[in-house]
């Protein structure tokens, strides 16, 4: 896996990606994120919620699309995903430690989470918070597919919801799906119900 995933990073730099590529591409990239995504972000950073967001992906591009799509950053937000280095004009040059790739991108990873609004200019960076999310004893898992519930391996939690969202050949999958996960969303639904569950713990916990 770490060997494909390898070659796909080399083939990026051999193709000459640069960072202004990326930034174009996300503008003219035809990209919406579900209804309620944005609310729940800020009800997670007005209760100070840290929210990560796995990846098998490339991190940089994760978070050009946050910036140009949601128009605003979250300081409670941390990208965990394979983080590119560019060099001073802005030329892919290498990748950023340990390979992030679909059967490793859970807790182990956290060296390679980065606050999303250090790339913003308009917040300042935080200071590492690995080992406050480690004593979160309380987890809301979000995934669209049965893998996902992997990226809670290494947390040492009490209570996990997971929330599952079942987008494509639904009928073949459903009954897996409401197996495996604790609460289940088909067809692309929107966000609100989680906005809502949300709003309930955030409000349980305060009480």
């Amino acid at each position: 896996m770490e060997e494909w995933w390898g070659k796909t990073h080399a083939l990026l730099i051999e193709g000459g990606v640069t960072y202004n590529g990326i930034q174009n591409s996300v503008a003219k990239a035809r990209i919406a994120f579900r209804d309620g995504v944005t609310e729940l972000l800020e009800l997670l950073e007005e209760k100070g919620v840290p929210v990560l967001i796995f990846s098998a992906g490339l991190a940089d591009i994760i978070e050009e699309v946050l910036k140009q799509k949601v128009h605003r950053s979250f300081k409670n937000v941390r990208v965990v995903s394979n983080r590119m280095v560019f060099d001073e004009n802005g030329h892919l040059q290498s990748f950023k430690g340990k390979t992030i790739h679909v059967l490793n991108k859970n807790e182990h990873a956290l060296d390679m989470a980065a606050p999303l609004h250090d790339h913003f200019d308009d917040v300042n960076g935080l200071s590492d918070e690995k080992s406050a999310l480690k004593k979160r004893t309380n987890v809301l898992l979000l995934g669209d597919h049965i893998g996902d519930l992997g990226m809670s391996v290494g947390l040492d939690y009490e209570t996990r919801i997971s929330v599952g969202f079942l987008n494509d050949r639904v009928e073949d999958s459903l009954e897996s799906y409401r197996k495996a996960f604790d609460i289940l969303y088909l067809n692309d639904s929107s966000m609100h119900g989680v906005l809502k569950l949300a709003t309930h713990l955030c409000s349980t916990e305060s009480d």
